[in-house]
């Protein structure tokens, strides 16, 4: 039985048996075993006077066993069950003079340094659990929708974006990479027999799927080459990317806003031990911050603040306005410059959000010339029918779009955009047979893990992350 059931169960002195790592093993007596199912370790009560002292030896932090015994009502404080123990047998030992993770707080960069034994925190325990939750839940709600699945393409010949920083994909042996009679590489030699890259979005061929299923979304990985070691940046990261025929950008909006009041929900409803403990983690790291640093609202005050809240929907040009008209502006204090044509940056997402709406808050309606050839071009010519979604703390979350349904305008942005027709003559074709309306938008997963956990490092999130330089594990 697992110890996240076993801490349900009545005790009625019945034998149970369960395995697990010990966490600490105090005055030869009190045994704390954990076994990954919960946030919540179970006590073991060991009579060390008839147990071998071999054995007793080997009870150290880190080990598993296997441990049998009564169940009983506690005689401490804070479980309602503890188990009397009859029969221990150590499984795998961790010797005390080696083991790393010893039974106080460890920094969380030391803990990135040793990945592959993080998870056996009380903190990265939770945050992995959560991140189950999420997946699960996201799931569950296409599910319940009547949305499908997608498994797009990892490997691409297509940039969605249009940026570039994509991580080229080969079976060249690259000592003797085949080249053109004029110098160049030869692609057609190669597996493809063409350029071929990491996939940066699936949105692209998703589309292409919501033109006939109606709903439809992906959920994988995705990779960008971008050499930024930031606290926000990822070179391997997840994207949840729905597209929805027939829907305008109000809809998407409204879908939008209605997922993440759903996964915000879930979260507190479903892992509640899990987010208690990362709540109390995140008040005291908060507690050391200088007065003016710390966030006004906790973890569980912000996921309420999500779904407490009606988002609030303003356009781009109407955010420049009450940014130009804050004081933080007339004082001088944003960082970066607030002028119509400029994409907006965190801190001016976070006042909007923090100071001046004080809920979350959608903006629509952006300039064309800093989004992307695919977002739909609105009818003055300027601005495209794009929409980003701002939460507390981190900004922007979401970004998303009613994507240009148009054949000839799609065309001429793909010439501004100088993307090649024979990177994406099948995209285009699509606007040609059938052609309706549609939507999507795309949710950086390990950017709603940070949220919904409270952890302030991106790489605290995924369970072996790839930056610039790092490719552990």
């Amino acid at each position: 039985m697992s110890i996240r059931k076993l801490l349900a169960t009545e005790a009625s002195g019945q034998e149970v048996e369960i395995n697990g790592w010990i966490r600490t093993f105090r005055s030869n007596r009190f045994l704390s075993l954990n076994d990954g199912s919960t946030i919540n370790s179970i006590q073991g009560v060991v009579d060390f006077e008839n147990t071998d002292e071999n054995i007793l030896k080997q009870l150290n932090t880190g080990a598993a066993v296997n441990i049998k015994g009564k169940l009983v009502p506690s005689q401490g404080r804070g479980q309602a069950v503890e188990i009397v123990v009859s029969e221990i047998n150590v499984l795998g030992e961790a010797d005390p003079d080696l083991y790393p993770l010893q039974p106080k707080r460890h920094s969380l960069e030391f803990l990135r340094e040793k990945a592959h034994l993080r998870f056996r925190t009380n903190t990265f325990s939770a945050v992995f659990r959560l991140r189950h939750a999420m997946t699960f839940a996201i799931h569950k709600y296409f599910n319940d929708r009547d949305f499908f699945n997608l498994h797009t393409p990892i490997i691409t010949g297509s940039d969605a974006e249009g940026a570039g920083e994509m991580f080229h994909v080969t079976n060249f042996d690259l000592d003797k990479i085949p080249q053109t009679k004029t110098g160049e590489v030869n692609f057609e030699e190669d597996f493809f027999g063409k350029e071929t890259n990491l996939t940066v979005s699936g949105q692209l061929e998703a589309e292409l799927a919501a033109l006939a299923l109606s709903k439809v979304y992906t959920f994988g990985p995705t990779f960008r080459a971008e050499n930024s070691n930031t606290s926000r940046h990822l070179a391997e990261f997840w994207m949840v990317e729905p597209e929805v025929a027939f829907y305008d950008l109000d809809d998407n909006m409204d879908l939008t806003e209605d997922f993440l009041k759903y996964l915000c929900r879930y979260a507190l409803d479903k892992n509640k031990d899990d987010i208690d403990f990362l709540n109390q983690r995140d008040i005291q790291d908060n507690k050391s911050k200088p007065q003016d640093q710390r966030p006004e609202l906790n973890l569980v005050e912000r996921l309420e603040f999500v779904i407490n809240n009606d988002f609030e929907r303003i356009t781009y040009t109407d955010a420049i306005d009450i940014l130009r008209q804050s004081k933080p502006y007339k004082k001088k204090r944003f960082k970066y410059p607030v002028e119509w044509g400029k994409d907006l940056q965190s801190e001016h997402e976070r006042y909007l959000v923090e100071k001046h709406f004080k809920r979350p808050v959608i903006i629509f309606d952006y300039p064309a010339s800093f989004k992307a050839f695919y977002m739909r071009l609105n009818d003055d010519g300027k601005t495209v029918a794009a929409m980003d979604v701002l939460f507390p703390g981190i900004g922007e979350i979401v970004g998303g779009s009613q994507r240009e349904e148009r054949y000839e305008v799609l065309k001429q942005k793909c010439e501004d955009f100088n993307i090649p027709d024979e990177h994406i003559w099948w995209y285009l074709e699509t606007r040609k047979f059938g052609t309706c309306v549609h939507s999507g938008f795309g949710l950086g997963f390990e950017r709603l893990m940070m949220f919904v956990s409270g952890m302030t490092n991106i790489r605290d999130v995924i369970p072996f992350p790839r930056a610039p330089k790092n490719a552990e594990f």
